[in-house]
């Protein structure tokens, strides 16, 4: 698996490639959306995560015409779908290795097995 690059942008290299002001950035930042990290220099460090994350908030408020509040909501539910999603694959992981730890039971014979009727059957066949 490859990891994911630890590269930074600078805010102006984003702005200009997603075709938004810079301010517009700040403001997502502001709103709680963002969370760009900092340099030494107090620059704001846009990472991939961060570049992925802004895809998503401009498809919603570009093309699905969300507003600020409805990006916020929407983000923090699928933030909340990822961690149950999470939860559930961490329980089917236990569960199966639960079930693969068990001690299998002995083979039993059936109580209700058709094989004496149709033993019978054949034994008292009028041919």
């Amino acid at each position: 698996m490859r990891e994911k690059s630890k590269a930074a942008y600078m805010i102006s290299s984003v702005a200009e490639q997603y075709g938004v002001h810079p301010q517009t950035l700040r403001l997502y930042e502001r709103e709680g959306l963002l969370k760009p990290s900092r340099s030494d220099g107090n620059t704001r460090l846009y990472t991939d995560e961060d570049l992925g994350r802004l895809e998503v908030i401009l498809h919603l408020t570009r093309d699905l015409g969300v507003n600020l509040a409805g990006v916020e909501i929407i983000l923090n539910m699928r933030a909340k779908m990822e961690a149950m999603q999470g939860q559930i694959e961490a329980f089917v992981q236990s569960l199966n290795h639960e079930l693969a730890n068990r001690p299998r039971p002995e083979p039993r014979e059936e109580k209700n097995s058709l094989i004496p009727v149709i033993q019978f059957v054949t034994r008292n066949r009028r041919g």
